[in-house]
């Protein structure tokens, strides 16, 4: 599938890797394999592929197969807004796996209107009020799932982590915080959110820098923040730019703390950028990394198909389309495999977890999570890592760097927020 994929990256066509037939089940696919966040959207994208796979070739959703097509929109929002409509209405898709957040947030009056159940990995806080009623929400959003802590959580507990660490240090001055990226849906969604809370913690929050989605020279960026005398910044775009910028700020001389959001770092980063990202924080989604040997990282090798290492990433995916599966059973044996029955299996095996769901098999893998008619945060808790690069990476491709020790990644913290409801939607 993996091959099938790549191969259909490179030809920017759409992938069907299931043919259609009269009882399979419909569900969409949008991911991003060649704009803006391809460098984690492949690996994200093709998780979510290879676990639908996975689930056809042992038995489906209670026998039925998932009929699903990839769509590779090049993380440009209009295309995943046309690629969707074209799904419900051609395809009569009854769920659908999507990606960023400006096409995620797009979508979300259109999902609400038809009824279908839309996992992004956009973690965008505006999605997790499903009422609209929150003091700081925009709309409601009935029918947006996702996997993992909020965009705004997560930040928020990378700055929790970092109150304790200058605690730590004994200084007698507030640290200072600065939110870094694009000005962009994506990397917007939790910067006043996150700065709030550290304004709380007792930082001194600095004016936010901005660095594009695209890699570049970020000299100036680097010199701004060393001028600032940043303690901690908070990296909100993915890793291909963040490699850019730890980098650039390496050669300058920069001893900021970096932070990274989940898509901002990973083992892809710290290869490129080398020993410029060791000592690197950021959110991991799941209880595992590749190299964990938990029970439930069985079924995800499994269903990597002998990979020899894959991105934190990758597993994130194959979590979101396992909550789906389920969901799709609940709803199968619940009156019929519909949108809406999807949404309620949602809540349904929520309710019967007592809000500590992980699918079957993925003990370990899965943080436990909930969703409930009123509230979409599933996931309180945030895994925080740091990455080490001991040595030189050239010329190495992941897999082995990981194998010899040259790079690694360590848990240092696992913080679970409240659940406040000033929080919920923003």
């Amino acid at each position: 599938m993996k091959k099938t994929l790549l191969a259909a990256v490179a030809a920017g066509a759409l992938v069907l890797p299931v043919a259609a037939q009269a009882q399979d089940i419909p569900v969409g696919h949008i991911a991003d394999f060649s704009g803006a966040t391809s460098g984690v959207g492949i690996s994200f994208g093709g998780a979510i592929a290879d676990t639908m796979n996975w689930i056809n070739e042992n038995g489906g959703i209670n026998g039925r197969m998932i009929d699903f097509e990839t769509v590779d929109y090049s993380y440009q929002a209009p295309r995943a807004v046309a690629a969707y409509r074209r799904m419900v209405a051609q395809d009569g898709v009854v769920a659908v796996q999507g990606w960023g957040t400006a096409d995620t947030e797009a979508l979300v009056d259109f999902v609400a209107r038809d009824r279908i159940p839309y996992w992004s990995a956009s973690y965008a806080g505006t999605l997790t009020d499903p009422t609209g009623e929150g003091e700081r929400s925009t709309k409601a959003a009935p029918f947006n799932f996702f996997y993992g802590p909020s965009y705004s959580d997560g930040c928020r507990a990378l700055v929790q982590w970092a109150s304790q660490d200058w605690a730590s240090r004994g200084e007698d001055r507030p640290a200072r915080y600065v939110h870094m990226g694009d000005n962009h849906p994506y990397p917007n969604a939790p910067k006043e959110a996150c700065s709030e809370y550290a304004e709380e913690l007792g930082f001194e929050v600095l004016n936010p820098i901005n660095y594009t989605l695209a890699p570049g020279d970020f000299t100036a960026q680097c010199l701004t923040l060393q001028q600032q005398g940043a303690d901690y910044a908070f990296m909100a775009n993915t890793a291909g730019s963040g490699i850019s910028l730890m980098r650039t700020c390496d050669t300058v001389g920069v001893e900021t703390q970096f932070m990274a959001n989940v898509w901002g770092f990973d083992a892809n980063a710290m290869r490129a950028a080398g020993e410029a990202a060791d000592g690197t924080v950021f959110v991991v989604r799941t209880g595992t990394v590749w190299t964990d040997d938990t029970p439930g990282m069985d079924l995800v090798r499994e269903v990597a198909g002998g990979s020899e290492y894959e991105l934190v990433h990758y597993i994130t995916g194959v979590c979101s389309v396992f909550y789906m599966k389920e969901a799709m059973e609940w709803a199968d044996e619940n009156g019929g495999i519909t949108g809406e029955n999807i949404r309620n299996g949602m809540y349904a095996l929520s309710a019967e977890h007592d809000m500590a769901w992980v699918p079957e098999s993925l003990e370990g893998v899965c943080l436990p999570s909930g969703w409930t008619e009123t509230d979409h945060r599933g996931l309180m808790t945030a895994m925080i890592y740091r990455g080490h690069v001991n040595g030189s990476t050239d010329g190495a491709e992941v897999a082995e760097l990981v194998a010899n020790g040259t790079i690694s990644m360590e848990k240092v913290a696992e913080i679970t927020l409240e659940r406040r409801p000033e929080w919920i939607g923003y």
